[in-house]
């Protein structure tokens, strides 16, 4: 791992990532009485180059954060066609962009542990039948009919920022 310490110039320490995946293991919220514990934004590529920002239900698992989509979603196109995205959230006492490429998961496996880690956080997802995604009593509309794609994003770099002393602003290149 590569470590660039942005807020040298200001005299501030670097981040320690190890606390920061501590707090992504954890489930962190911004905040102890956080109604909204995690907010989760996902930045694809449009196909004309423009952004797409939007939240979705992403679970930080096995040092990668996962999402699902429908097929037919604008996110579920933009990664079929350019996996290259990034996801932000806020933590207690930080906030984390990380960049990677989305990849499908259809692996069994993989789909069991990331189901039952959502079914853990109060989403009874589980594998479909078909072995091509995931599928739950509910989702939000927009998603489609059932099976939804799993994607993990494997983490390429990412940039953490510090909001309690004594701060910090890290890159971190994996």
């Amino acid at each position: 791992m590569k470590i660039t310490n942005l807020g040298k110039a200001e005299g501030l320490p670097p981040v320690d990532w190890a606390a920061v995946t501590e707090k992504l293991d954890a489930g962190s919220a911004p905040a102890p009485d956080a109604h909204n514990s995690r907010t989760t934004w996902l930045s694809t590529i449009n196909q004309d180059g423009s952004p797409h920002v939007t939240a979705v239900g992403a679970l930080w698992l096995a040092g990668t954060f996962w999402f699902q989509t429908g097929a037919g979603t604008r996110k579920g196109r933009n990664v079929a066609r350019d996996p290259r995205c990034s996801i932000a959230v806020s933590i207690r006492d930080a906030d984390v962009v990380i960049e990677g490429d989305a990849t499908r998961v259809t692996e069994p496996g993989a789909l069991t542990r990331i189901a039952e880690a959502w079914a853990a956080n109060g989403w009874p997802a589980e594998p479909d039948n078909s072995g091509r995604g995931i599928t739950a009593p509910f989702n939000a509309p927009s998603q489609g009919p059932p099976p939804w794609n799993v994607y993990r994003i494997q983490p390429r770099s990412a940039i953490v920022t510090l909001a309690t002393e004594p701060g910090g602003l890290t890159r971190f290149r994996f």
